[in-house]
């Protein structure tokens, strides 16, 4: 099983810390990948709708992303961390996720993220871990990725070594719980009928659709009719 590890800060903290836990339930040193933000990609979207209407290598960016799309496309888990920045995900971490607009269900999803699983990452002092899975896991599910688990907790502290033991075991317990799941799935996702149900409805939107880099996509693939990423 291969893990990518995609860090919201350069930071090795709690929440990295966590992450890393989650990571190494799963598999091997040798199998996880990490990225570090804004370390690895340090760009910003600059809205030029290119990777919309011409395509993701008609980004402006897209020579430096191309490392980190593959090292996505190759992982069967991703692993997303971000400690809480006012109340939502590090602005390195939405930078990058604004990079793969392009790839939500909406416009051109790789049919590999329908056999992928996930795991959000948070920690805070103090408020705002719900709000900052939210902002990954949305893209996660509009990715397609069928199975996103949540690993938050406000760990009160601001650095791992001061995390008191009853927390870091209740962090551990729950890594736990969430391997099981993920290695029980491994191979034999199970997409749910969010999901199903959002494909539907874009599969029907890209018959007549707006951009023809889309409608083409989709019609290539076949999923404007019966066929589905997923069989």
């Amino acid at each position: 099983m291969k893990v990518l590890i995609i860090s919201g800060t350069n930071h090795k903290g709690s929440t990295y810390s966590i992450g890393r836990i989650m990571a190494e339930k799963l598999t091997g040193a040798e199998n996880i990948g990490e990225v570090f933000l804004p370390r690895d990609f340090d760009e910003f979207c600059c809205g030029c709708t290119n990777c919309f209407v011409k395509g993701a290598g008609n980004c402006p960016h897209a020579a430096k992303l191309k490392p980190i799309t593959e090292l996505i496309d190759a992982a069967d888990v991703l692993i997303l961390t971000s400690p809480v920045y006012v109340y939502h995900c590090t602005g390195q971490m939405k930078a990058l996720l604004d990079h793969y607009g392009w790839r939500w269900m909406a416009h051109r999803p790789d049919e590999r993220m329908f056999r992928k699983q996930a795991v959000v990452v948070a920690t805070a002092a103090g408020a705002g871990v719900k709000s900052t899975m939210k902002d990954m896991a949305d893209s996660c599910f509009f990715w397609g990725i069928p199975q996103t688990y949540r690993l938050g907790r406000a760990v009160a502290a601001t650095d791992w070594q001061s995390v008191k033991p009853k927390i870091k075991d209740g962090i551990n317990k729950k890594a736990d719980s969430i391997a099981r799941k993920i290695m029980k799935r491994q191979g034999k996702v199970p997409v749910g009928i969010r999901t199903k149900a959002f494909f539907k409805i874009m599969s029907l939107l890209q018959r007549n659709g707006w951009n023809k880099t889309d409608v083409d996509y989709w019609k290539e693939k076949g999923w404007t009719g019966s066929k589905r990423p997923w069989k």
